[in-house]
C-alpha cells in the first residue's frame, strides 16, 4: 500500500477529502483511478474507501497555492460517483467551496488577518472567482460561533462566500439552449423546463409538472420518481451537449442538476419545523447524483437566485421581484441568499465549515508521484 497526506473536512451540508495538488498523483490520467480508490467507489457503501455512501460526501478538493496575484487558491472540485467508474469535475460544490478558504489559512497558504480573512479563490472547474469571508482569531480559523445553517445541527463561526460573475459558469453560455424553457419530450408527455448555467448548471422543472408536491422529502421519493426525474435530467444533459442522454447517467451524473420547483407554501422540513410561505420566495427540491439532495448545493441556490430574474425562466413567474434578498425552501430548511450586485453579478450566501480530521490515507496501487516511492509500505 502507498500513503498520501488527507484532510477531512466539513463544508455546509457537505463533507469531503481535501488534498494538496502537489500530492496527487502526477499523471492526470491516473485521476480518476485514485480518487476512486480513496473514496472506495464504486460501491454504493463504499465500505473499503473514505466516501461516506452519499453522494454529498463523495466529494474531493483539490486545492493548491495559486502563482497568479488575482487570485489566492485554486481549487478543484470532484464527485465521486457511488455506481459507477465515474470522477465528475465538470461542475462546483459550494458548500465543499465553503470549507476551502479555512483549509487554505490552517495549511498556511494564505495569511491569517484577524477578525476577518477574505480568501479569493479561483474554481479550475467552472474558471469562475470565489470570494471567501473567513473569520480569525489568534491567527487561527475561528470555529465557534451562534451562525447556524439547515441541515448542520448546532452553531458555528459564519463564512461568506461571494460567487462573482458566476454566469456560463460550465457550458460558457446563461442559458446553454438559448432559451429561457424548452420543451423536452419523456415518457410522461412534454415538460417545460429551464436549463440555466449560473455558478453551475441547472434544469428547472415546476413540481406539478412532475407529479411531485414541491415540499417531498427525501425520503418519500418513489422509484419511480427518481427515474422520471433523472430521464428528464438526462435530456437536458444531452440539450447541454455533455453527454447522449442514454449516456447522461453514466458520463455525466452530476451535471447538470435536476432543480424541482413550486411557488411557496405553508411546508414541513426534516427537522419537524415548520415554515410559513411568507418566510420563503420559492420551494425548491434538488436531485444530486440521481437521489434527492437532502439540503440545498450552494451553486444550486446561487442558479435558482439568479435565474429568478430572467424572464421567460419557470422561475420568473414565480417569484416577487421587489428584494435582492432571497429565501429558499428546502428539504432542511430556509437558505437565504443575497444579490450583492445586479450589474457584475454578485451573490453571497452564507455557510460555516469545520476540520474534522487530519491524516494519511492508504492507496491500494502506486501512482505515478514521487511522494508515494518513499512511503511505500
Amino acid at each position: 500500500m502507498n500513503k498520501v497526506p488527507i484532510t477531512l473536512m466539513r463544508g455546509g451540508t457537505s463533507k469531503g477529502v481535501f488534498l494538496l495538488r502537489k500530492d496527487m498523483p502526477s499523471l492526470s490520467s491516473e485521476w480518476d483511478q485514485f480518487l476512486l480508490d480513496i473514496m472506495g467507489s464504486p460501491d454504493p457503501n463504499q465500505i473499503d474507501g473514505l466516501g461516506g455512501a452519499n453522494s454529498l460526501t463523495s466529494k474531493v478538493a483539490i486545492i493548491q497555492k495559486s502563482q497568479d496575484p488575482s487570485y489566492d487558491i485554486e481549487y478543484t472540485f470532484a464527485q465521486v460517483s457511488l455506481y459507477n467508474q465515474v470522477v465528475d469535475y465538470k461542475g462546483n460544490c459550494g458548500n465543499i467551496s465553503s470549507a476551502v478558504g479555512p483549509y487554505a489559512i490552517e495549511k498556511g497558504l494564505v495569511p491569517a488577518e484577524e477578525p476577518v480573512t477574505t480568501v479569493r479563490i479561483f474554481n479550475t472547474n467552472t474558471k469562475k472567482i470565489i470570494k471567501a469571508e473567513v473569520e480569525v482569531e489568534d491567527g487561527k480559523v475561528k470555529t465557534e460561533g451562534n451562525y447556524s445553517i439547515p441541515g448542520v445541527p448546532g452553531s458555528a463561526s459564519p463564512i461568506f462566500l461571494s460567487f462573482e460573475q458566476p454566469e456560463g459558469a460550465v457550458t460558457g453560455k446563461i442559458l446553454p439552449t438559448g432559451n429561457p424553457t424548452d420543451t423536452l419530450s419523456c415518457s410522461l408527455g412534454n415538460i417545460q423546463a429551464s436549463i440555466v448555467d449560473i455558478a453551475n448548471p441547472l434544469v428547472f422543472v415546476k413540481a406539478q409538472d412532475v407529479g411531485l408536491k414541491g415540499d417531498d422529502l427525501p425520503d418519500e421519493y418513489t422509484s419511480k420518481q427518481l427515474n422520471l426525474l433523472e430521464e428528464i435530467r438526462s435530456l437536458a444533459t444531452e440539450k447541454c451537449g455533455f453527454a447522449p442522454s442514454q449516456y447522461a447517467t453514466k458520463l455525466s451524473p452530476a451535471t447538470p442538476k435536476l432543480t424541482v420547483v413550486s411557488k411557496p407554501f405553508n411546508y414541513t422540513d426534516t427537522t419537524g419545523t415548520t415554515h410559513n410561505k411568507e418566510e420563503i420566495d420559492v420551494l425548491v427540491r434538488m436531485m444530486s447524483m440521481q437521489r434527492p439532495h437532502k439540503a440545498l448545493a450552494i451553486t444550486g441556490a446561487v442558479c435558482t437566485t439568479a435565474a429568478s430574474k430572467i424572464n421567460g425562466t419557470i422561475l420568473y413567474e414565480m417569484i416577487d421581484h421587489q428584494s435582492n434578498r432571497f429565501a429558499i425552501g428546502h428539504p432542511a430548511g430556509v437558505m437565504e441568499t443575497i444579490i450583492n450586485d445586479c450589474e457584475n453579478l454578485s451573490i453571497k450566501v452564507g455557510r460555516t465549515a469545520r476540520l474534522l480530521m487530519e491524516g494519511t490515507v492508504y492507496t491500494k496501487r502506486k501512482y505515478s508521484n514521487a511522494f508515494y516511492e518513499n512511503k511505500v509500505l
